[in-house]
């Protein structure tokens, strides 16, 4: 795996929009300092490769990735051609992030044995773009001896991230992968806990949580409120750090299904925002995340809507929050 700088900065972006979105968003992250952009992979959105392509079409040095593909919805074979071609496209800057992913149960997909799961399908497209063509043989996935890609992957090899919340994602991305992604925290007690089970490796932190940034305060915060309502029910239970509030647990699942997001949001007390979400000024998500690494990330990925708009987010992160992070880094 190739090393990773020290502290990265990134950006998170939904598979939601149009290809000259992508290109605008992505040649703006570029110019504005960010060290990457991921594009997320979440259940009924568009792939991340057509974005991530578009991307790469327009920028020359920022790390590009889908955080994070699936192996239990996309067989490990075609994740392994997914990112040849991304890297291809970018000239070697691609990264693979490989997670079990939410919301399964919506599709009949159950998810068993999620950290071996992921090992193997890191294993098979580690195998593929170096060329072995001995075949592997898993608990959950196989190839038969001869199986292999048909064309000259750019690299041999690509940086691997894992998105894991629990003590045995930690130990297998010890074996595995160069980063761990924490998707949809801003909360430096879950950093500091992922961290003491990383101790004694390399293996960075990667922190992402839904990012809105204004110089009105409360207009960023309220919107903030309505996006992490969404990811709560998800979140939530991951992190043994956090006790919900009991109504928040009782009543906002009913809300989401009724669509009403906005009054979801306001379930959600600060304090907790806090925890998911990085929200408010510029000085108020730049103090949020330096906080987030003083704890233990080495990557902080300000993920979507970014502001009220997502261009607007975005030059208020690169053009304010980052020069302040970076003063401190």
């Amino acid at each position: 795996m190739n090393a990773l700088p020290a502290r990265q900065i990134t950006l998170g972006l939904q598979s939601n929009k149009t290809g000259v979105e992508y290109q605008m968003l992505g040649a703006l992250a570029e110019d504005v300092g960010f060290d990457g952009v991921s594009v997320f992979n979440d259940l009924g959105f568009q792939p991340p490769l057509s974005a991530l392509l578009e991307i790469a079409r327009v920028t020359e040095h920022i790390r590009l990735g889908p955080a994070c593909l699936n192996p239990f919805l996309l067989h490990p074979v075609e994740i392994a051609g997914q990112i040849a071609a991304l890297d291809l496209a970018s000239s070697g800057r691609a990264y693979l992030g490989l997670t079990r992913g939410a919301w399964l149960e919506r599709v009949g997909v159950t998810g068993p044995r999620p950290v071996r799961a992921l090992s193997e399908a890191a294993e098979i497209t580690r195998r593929l773009l170096r060329g072995d063509d001995t075949g592997y043989t898993g608990e959950t996935f196989r190839l038969a001896p001869g199986m292999a890609l048909n064309y000259q992957p750019v690299r041999p090899d690509v940086d691997l991230l894992f998105g894991v919340w629990g003590p045995r994602g930690a130990e297998e991305a010890k074996a595995s992968a160069g980063e761990v992604k924490l998707g949809g925290t801003a909360n430096p007690d879950m950093v500091r806990r992922m961290r003491s089970w990383l101790a004694g490796s390399g293996v960075g932190i990667v922190a992402g949580a839904v990012t809105v940034v204004d110089e009105d305060r409360a207009l960023a915060r309220a919107r903030a409120r309505s996006e992490v309502a969404m990811y709560l029910d998800v979140v939530a239970e991951l992190d043994h750090t956090v006790e919900l509030p009991a109504d928040v647990l009782t009543r906002l699942p009913a809300l989401l299904a009724a669509g009403r997001t906005e009054d979801a949001g306001r379930l959600v007390p600060d304090d907790l925002l806090d925890r998911f979400c990085f929200s408010g000024t510029p000085d108020d998500v730049a103090e949020q995340a330096a906080r987030v690494i003083e704890a233990g990330a080495s990557r902080i990925e300000f993920g979507t809507p970014h502001g009220l708009t997502d261009g607007k987010g975005i030059e208020l992160l690169g053009r304010k929050v980052l020069p302040a992070l970076r003063r401190n880094l």
